[in-house]
This record gives structure tokens, sequence and C-alpha cells, in this order.
């Protein structure tokens, strides 16, 4: 085992289990608009933060790309065990969740990084609210809308274009849009809740360092 190995040990092990946890609990509904999933997969972003915060960008990208292999393997077996419908997972499904993952966590790390010197508060939400932004939108357009049906003409996803009112309360657009909606707002109210984690977390850790 490497020195960088070594010493990302622990947030390689956490980034792992939310990214695996998080495949498996995708598969049950919570509720109208969401999966069990959108409790977990948020928290990558603060193993993502407190690795850049302590390590730096290079460590942080290295944990993310350990994250993206095992998102890969979850989405290879989906892809072979079969549900009601089909298989459990897509082909759309799978590009969406792999490109939405590593887009939204590498800007994540470098808007961390930009916004490392100001308070403390400022580089973690900033980064993990336009990571969860871009990682929503590329997730659901690329899974989900119609546009880019051709990337697997075979899986039939119409269900998710059907109009309808934004979670059932405002204006009218595809299913798929509510779905993100949701999606995001979990995001949002997850990444400002671990904020409180964070603040420990590097006080915890820096009192340690300074014993």
């Amino acid at each position: 085992m490497t020195q960088d190995i070594k010493i990302l040990f622990i947030p390689i092990i956490v980034m792992s289990f939310i990214v695996l946890i998080s495949n498996i609990l995708v598969q049950f509904l919570l509720g109208n608009w969401l999966t069990w999933g959108a409790l977990t997969y948020p928290f990558a972003f603060l193993v993502t933060d407190i690795t850049n915060r302590f390590y730096g960008l290079t460590a942080a990208r290295k944990v993310v790309l350990f994250g993206f292999v095992i998102g890969l393997f979850c989405s290879f077996i989906g892809t072979q065990l079969q549900g009601e419908f089909g298989p459990l997972v897509t082909l759309r499904i799978a590009l969406g969740s792999a490109t939405a993952f590593i887009v939204a966590h590498f800007l994540d790390i470098s808007i961390f990084n930009y916004f490392r010197e100001e308070k403390w508060w400022k580089a973690p939400l900033i980064s993990s609210i336009l990571g969860s932004s871009i990682d929503t939108i590329i997730f659901f357009f690329i899974a989900f809308s119609s546009v880019m049906s051709f990337l697997e003409p075979s899986n039939d996803v119409t269900w998710a274009s059907e109009q309808i009112p934004i979670l059932g309360i405002l204006g009218t657009a595809p299913l798929w849009v509510s779905l993100a909606v949701a999606d995001f707002l979990v995001k949002l109210s997850l990444v400002t809740i671990s904020l409180i984690p964070f603040k420990y977390l590097i006080t915890t850790i820096k009192t340690k360092e300074n014993i």
C-alpha cells in the first residue's frame, strides 16, 4: 500500500461506503419524488471537502476517483440484475450517474480550493451547493430527458416526460423535473446540515494536531 493510500485510507473507505449504500438505497422509493439514496449520497460531498481541507486538492481527487470506480462497479452489477421492469440499472442511468459524479465532485474540489482561505463555512457550502446543482442537472437530464433518448433507444422512459405540475404544485414540466427538484432540495438541506460535522471535524483534528 502506497503512502498516499495509507493516509487517505479512511476517506476512501467512507466515500466507497457512501457510494455503495446510495446505489443500493436508490432502488427504494421514499414518497412520490425521492428514493432513500437521496438521504445518503449528499454526504459524499462532505467527504470530498474534508479531504480537500486537510490533504489538498490532489488527495481529494484521488478519493473521488475511488468513489467513481465503486460507482461504476455498482452500475455494472445493477445492469446484470433484473427487476420488475427490466435491469435495475439501465445504460442511461449508469451514464448519468457516472458523469454526474465525476463532473460534480471535480467541480466541488476546484471551487472549494478557490474559497479555501475564506471563512471556514464558505468553501464547503458554496462548493457543495454548486456541485450538487451540477450533479442533479447532469444525472436527471441524461437519465430521463427525452432529448437524450438516442443514448438508449430500447429503454422506454416516456413516463418521465409526462407533463405535470412541478412537485404537484408549481407550473407544468416533465415528471423528471419534479424528481430533480426534489432531489436537489434534499441535497441542499443535507449540504447545509453537513456544515455541523464539517466544523466539528476540522476543529477536533486541528486540536489533536496541536497537542
